[in-house]
């Protein structure tokens, strides 16, 4: 068994990095006190560059962060920041002619990337639907609704199921660039579009019991089940053509272990007992292999694999913050004391490592000889508070869940 005070330790010191460190430096050094919102990019000794854009995931997230907190801890610093936040992406980030959000704004907050991408709005969703729970604004819930229906209705694949990756500002199929970002495939499927789109419609089916969010939840989990898992390696495969056969021969440690959890989420909210028993059979093997091969003697959480080898050895931090929530859910799961040794390892980790202590946050990643990468900034358009804050606030609520099973 567990000890009761080793519980407590552990949330003690979780609750004390995300309320003491981590929050304090979104709620200042981070915002952008000339143009509004937060600023696009800080170097890691917090130098801005105006020129970079201020994009739709970031800023998401951020509205996302601050209205988790402020339903677990309402204080009025943290309302303030999600009424920033809120505005924000209602006003700067939504086309009010063809609805939905611009990808990308430039510094002073005029459009520079009016594509749809669905990964983008998904994150609209989560973050919208995240400011109702924690406030009620009937705007939050009529604009989520709203893109739900133009989602469904312009990227949502009726013949093989599933989501396409991007759309034209007016929703029309995508030109020859389907991608993401750069460093992706340009194929009409993803991983990680599938992912996002599940944690939204997780989130909205919270505060809206449609059943045609129920039936998407659905579909989704059957894909990442039958399609996009691999059944032997426990591994997700990233990249797919429009009839889901694999493009890709990578995987990502992070990617694995958040979804791993993220389904279980899903089936929890949906209540079928069939659905939940078919993602708990596979949830657990996952985080499995992510145990074994993933972790590094150090406790970090390595990037990349390719045919049960390490093809990236650096620690990027999005994937310690994931691996903490996935091992506690593995633990659950299983009833096995190494998934909560290796979470308190990958959180050691993480403080011994990645947390900057001279300037605040965590720094993007460490590479393979133990330093952190300066190369990278501290704020980006893919560097917000979303995969840190999570992983504190799930950690605070499953230890304390631990510690009541213990204590009664």
């Amino acid at each position: 068994m567990i000890a009761p005070a080793e519980l407590e330790e552990f949330s003690a010191a979780v609750r004390e990095h995300l309320f003491g460190h981590y929050l304090p430096f979104w709620c200042g050094p981070a915002l952008d006190r000339e143009n509004g919102g937060w600023m696009a990019w800080l170097a890691n000794d917090l130098k801005p560059d105006r020129s970079q854009p201020k994009g739709l995931i970031v800023n998401a997230r951020i509205l996302w962060a601050f209205s988790a907190v402020h339903r677990v801890r309402p204080e009025p610093v943290f309302a303030a920041m999600a009424e920033r936040a809120f505005e924000f992406v209602m006003n700067k980030f939504w086309d009010a002619q063809h609805g939905g959000a611009f990808w990308r704004l430039n510094d002073a907050g005029n459009v520079m990337d009016n594509s749809k991408k669905v990964y983008g709005q998904a994150f609209y969703i989560y973050a919208l639907t995240e400011f109702y729970r924690a406030f009620g604004h009937p705007a939050a819930l009529a604009r989520s609704k709203e893109l739900f229906e133009l989602i469904e209705r312009h990227a949502h694949d009726e013949k093989f199921g599933g989501y396409l990756e991007v759309c034209q500002r007016d929703w029309s199929p995508a030109g020859a660039d389907a991608r993401l970002s750069e460093k992706d495939m340009n194929e009409k499927k993803s991983m990680n579009n599938q992912l996002h789109v599940l944690e939204a419609y997780t989130n909205l089916h919270r505060i809206w019991r449609e059943p045609r969010v129920a039936t998407r939840l659905r579909e989704l989990i059957d894909i990442f089940l039958t399609r996009i898992l691999d059944a032997r390696t426990r591994h997700l495969h990233h990249f797919f053509d429009e009839q889901w056969h694999v493009r890709s021969d990578t995987y990502t440690f992070g990617h694995d272990i958040e979804a791993s959890w993220l389904l279980c989420e899903a089936a929890e909210e949906l209540g079928a007992a069939e659905v939940l028993a078919r993602v708990r059979n596979v949830s657990l093997p996952m985080a499995e292999t992510v145990f074994k091969e993933g972790l590094s003697v150090d406790g970090g959480l390595f990037y990349e694999g390719r045919a049960g080898q390490i093809i990236d050895a650096g620690r990027e931090c999005w994937p310690q913050a994931e691996a903490l929530v996935g091992f506690l859910n593995a633990y659950k799961l299983s009833g096995d004391k190494k998934f909560v040794a290796a979470a308190r390892r990958v959180w050691h980790f993480s403080q011994q490592n990645l947390v900057d202590r001279v300037h605040g946050e965590w720094f993007w990643r460490v590479n393979p000889d133990g330093q952190p990468d300066q190369q990278l900034p501290k704020v980006s358009e893919w560097k917000g508070p979303y995969h840190v804050t999570r992983s504190c606030l799930e950690t605070l609520r499953r230890l304390q869940a631990l510690s009541e099973k213990l204590t009664h």
